[in-house]
Formats: C-alpha cells, structure tokens, sequence
C-alpha cells in the first residue's frame, strides 16, 4: 500500500490560515453592531431636531452619507497624523493586530455612547442629530490578512473584508428580528420603544467579542510567509 507524506509547507499553511480565520470570527460581530448602528441611527434621526438654521433640515439618511465621507478622512488623518505621532513618541508601529484591538475597544466605546444619547434622546424634548461611529478597525485587518495570507492567496485575503461586512449585515437583520420578537425595544413608534437597551446589549457582547479577540491574539505568531 502506498502511502504519501504531506508537504510541510503545506501543512504549515494551512495551520497558519486556520488560526487567521479564528480572528476573522471575531471581526464578524465586531462589524454586526456597526450595520445595526447604522440602521437604527436613521430611525433616531427621524425624530431628532435635524434643524441646520430656520430654514434648512437634514436629511434622516444624510447620517449614512457622513459615514462614507468621514471614512477616507479618517483614514487619511490615521495614516498621516496619528500613526507618525504614535512612532515618534513609542518608537514602534502600531502592528495590524494592535490597530484591530483599537477598533474593537473604540467600537464598544461607540456603542456605550449611543446608548447614553438614546437614552437623554428619550428625557428631552430636543436632541440633534448624531452620526454613527465609523469602522476604525478596517484598515488594520486589510494589513493583517494581505500580510500574513501566502502569496498564492493574496487576492483571498482581500476579499475576507467584503465577506465579512456580507455576513454581518446578514447577522445584523438576524438579531434585530429576535430582539423584536423577544422584547419590546423596538416597536413601531421608536419612542415608545427602548433603543438604549439594544445598544447596551451590543455593548456587552462586543466586550465578550474583545475579550475572545484578545484569547487569540496573545498566542498568535506573526509569520512572515
């Protein structure tokens, strides 16, 4: 009978992808509360004082646009600014893992205070409008993946973001239908309904989310493959 050893290398790849796709698990809720964010923050919207002068109102879905133009803003004033200042002053760069850990803290950060505004949204009379937080952990996790994927599966590692977002909005739609089935956070008339709750809800599984995060990164290996 003849039998046929593996290749190492390949091995080695292939264990190396499986431990990747652990971190690329925990990215899928770090993007769900940001689709749910950016849904509910148009229901908000709604019936915020959207008031720019007498005579001009915003748009409730301008919200959604703010994202997509703070986005390369951001990511300019990240390349540019904030990660030369964080070498200077450490005399290190930031790794993709380090930034992802950030996105995922700023993101919980992000959900508790849209939780607190909902809730001072819900005791006042007038409240303008305000803007969901953008995806601060994008950038790392495109390093992360295109550096560590081996070369044959580069164009793989760059899809991994789009796949990720694709399951996340699906996610997204799953929990707000169960929390709608299961509470009465949120009804038709969203101020009669607890929208707070659903962001403190996103709140602690975010932080399990990060806690997990941080279980796979502490025995991870950068590799240079």
């Amino acid at each position: 009978m003849q039998t046929t050893n593996r290749n190492p290398i390949h091995s080695f790849i292939h264990k190396h992808i499986i431990n990747i796709n652990w971190f690329w698990s925990s990215s899928i809720f770090l993007s769900t509360p940001i689709a749910i964010q950016s849904s509910l923050v148009v229901l908000q919207a709604l019936v915020m004082d959207r008031s720019l002068g007498p005579h001009f109102k915003i748009p409730a879905s301008f919200v959604s646009v703010i994202v997509l133009i703070s986005a390369p803003i951001f990511l300019t004033f990240l390349d540019r600014v904030l990660l030369p200042c964080w070498h200077k002053i450490t005399g290190k760069s930031l790794m993709p893992l380090q930034r992802i850990g950030a996105g995922h803290v700023l993101t919980v950060l992000g959900m508790v205070v849209s939780a607190l505004v909902e809730s001072k949204r819900l005791k006042l009379a007038h409240v303008h409008i305000m803007f969901p937080c953008p995806s601060f952990h994008f950038p790392g996790q495109v390093t992360f993946y295109y550096q560590q994927f081996p070369q044959s599966l580069k164009s793989t590692s760059t899809a991994m973001i789009s796949m990720l977002i694709g399951i996340a909005f699906y996610l997204s739609t799953a929990l707000i239908d169960q929390v709608r089935r299961s509470t009465d956070w949120l009804p038709d008339e969203i101020n009669h309904g607890k929208v707070d709750n659903v962001y403190w809800m996103l709140v602690v599984f975010g932080a399990i989310n990060f806690v997990y995060y941080l279980l796979c990164s502490i025995s991870y290996k950068y590799e240079d493959i």
